[in-house]
């Protein structure tokens, strides 16, 4: 897939694109329970605490609209819907992973597993808020 048509041309950097499409505070955590498996609607809302139904439908909308996220509704009674990654949305939380292996070592102060940032790496740690 290619542009999302949100801000065709207006992007200073590949950064400035990718967080035009995670901004906010939900889509992270929705792209990350999404991983672990498919989800129903409800089961979504419970791995993502916080998130209203109103936001967690114009999210899912959003995310489906820009080849993240895909919507299968089965033709059953009651009906059924459930949402997945697509290939898109698996590669961007690929991309995701090292920034959450850096909020964990560094904010959280959650030790790295084998093979991840260590505090004596060649990376300057942040230590509090800004």
């Amino acid at each position: 897939m290619g542009t999302t048509g949100r801000r065709p041309g207006a992007y200073v950097c590949g950064i400035d694109a990718a967080m035009d499409l995670i901004g906010g505070k939900w889509k992270v955590l929705i792209l990350w329970a999404l991983n672990e498996r498919p989800c129903r609607f409800g089961e979504l809302r419970r791995e993502v605490p916080g998130v209203t139904e109103k936001v967690l439908a114009s999210h899912l909308r959003e995310m489906e609209a820009d080849g993240l996220v895909h919507r299968e509704a089965y033709d059953e009674v009651p009906p059924r819907v459930e949402y997945s990654l697509t290939p898109r949305g698996v590669s961007l939380n690929a991309a995701l992973e090292p920034l959450g292996a850096w909020g964990r070592a560094n904010v959280l102060g959650v030790s790295p597993a084998p093979g991840q940032m260590r505090e004596n790496d060649d990376v300057p740690l942040v230590t509090g808020a800004a």
